[in-house]
């Protein structure tokens, strides 16, 4: 089969129909970038052009309050600086690590309510030289254009009130929780709304809201579906309105959650976290013919080349079958990786994910 470009493999999978092969993308760490240039991938060549693999772009907006963000502290060893979310953050200079989250703006309803009316649908939002500056180009290399959403239960707790504050309001002050979910769905849809009609459509929507951890989720599934679900719905729904899917990414084990997002009709799941409990076999099994699957390669394995191969020979076959599989780690690739590894775990996934 002639090779396709990357916009048409993802169109097949999303279709459930066969491609030349399964599309190939991940998010390699910035350590894990050092470390290939270091063993001698070029500096001037993207990771992806170097091995030969697919790549996908994303138009995103600034749906945030607008605080002013700026470093607080820098020593050699970290970094204290604020977002434009309100949040203080911490972050090791030196090493790939999660940030350390110190402090938060909004910590109340009143506190809330004062970043609402900051949070207004206007142009100024958009990168509008960025996307005339690149989309031809997108467009003609046959990239996959995504619209980056944000909003729901993930970003409201890690980037703008904190975990426990979130949790703890999600039973006790639920319809502040919803406001926030909701206006900031309500903001994404104005915005991108101005995207696509100045004529830069994209190919799908995409949005990150990790509602599980190794072997549970952070709520019930009468919480999911009392808070969450219908903000969800929402966006999907505006997403088909347009002809295009909409790909959810949720880490840790969000098992009980699946036949809620098929039912609203999520139609690309991401990244089916085996270390926290997925079984991408066995989603694969009962929801492949709905939900395309995005990930589920143990990235714990991905520095022992013999056992990544081992995952690989196992689960590519059983993916594949029928398109709705877009091949990747199950959530990012770590600096354990060598750049010899890499290069042997993406020219098999070239092979075992050919049609």
């Amino acid at each position: 089969m002639k090779p396709m470009t990357t916009h048409e493999r993802f169109s097949r999978m999303y279709a459930h129909e066969q491609a030349d092969r399964v599309p190939i993308v991940d998010s390699p760490w910035a350590g894990t970038l050092a470390r290939w240039r270091k063993e001698g991938m070029p500096k001037n060549v993207p990771w992806y052009e170097y091995f030969g693999v697919d790549h996908t772009v994303s138009i995103d907006v600034d749906n945030s309050p607008r605080y002013k963000g700026g470093m607080i502290e820098l020593t050699p060893d970290y970094t204290v600086f604020t977002t434009n979310w309100g949040a203080t953050l911490k972050r090791q200079n030196h090493a790939d690590s999660t940030p350390e989250f110190l402090d938060f703006k909004v910590k109340t309803p009143d506190d809330w309510l004062k970043a609402k009316a900051r949070m207004t649908p206007v142009k100024s939002r958009v990168d509008w030289s960025c996307l005339k500056r690149n989309y031809k180009t997108w467009r003609e290399n046959g990239e996959w254009i995504e619209a980056g959403f944000w909003f729901g239960f993930d970003v409201t707790h890690s980037w703008f009130i904190g975990t426990e504050r979130l949790l703890v309001a999600m039973a006790e002050q639920p319809e502040w929780c919803v406001d926030m979910f909701n206006h900031f769905l309500d903001l994404d849809i104005a915005l991108f709304d101005m995207v696509w009609d100045a004529g830069y459509t994209f190919d799908c929507i995409s949005w990150p809201d990790d509602m599980g951890y190794k072997q549970n989720q952070f709520f019930s599934l009468k919480m999911y579906r009392e808070l969450l679900k219908p903000v969800q719905k929402r966006a999907v729904e505006w997403a088909h309105a347009k002809g295009i899917p909409a790909h959810l990414h949720s880490c840790g084990d969000i098992r009980p959650f699946i036949p809620e997002l098929v039912e609203i009709g999520v139609d690309a799941l991401n990244p089916i976290e085996v270390k926290a409990g997925m079984d991408p076999y066995a989603i694969k099994k009962e929801f492949g013919d709905k939900l395309v699957l995005h990930g589920g390669l143990n990235a714990v394995l991905w520095d022992d080349a013999d056992a990544v191969e081992e995952e690989m020979r196992r689960l590519i076959p059983a993916l594949k079958t029928d398109g709705g599989y877009i091949f990747s780690s199950d959530h990012s690739i770590p600096n354990s990786v060598s750049l010899a590894t890499m290069r042997r775990i993406a020219d098999l996934a070239k092979e075992l994910g050919a049609y």
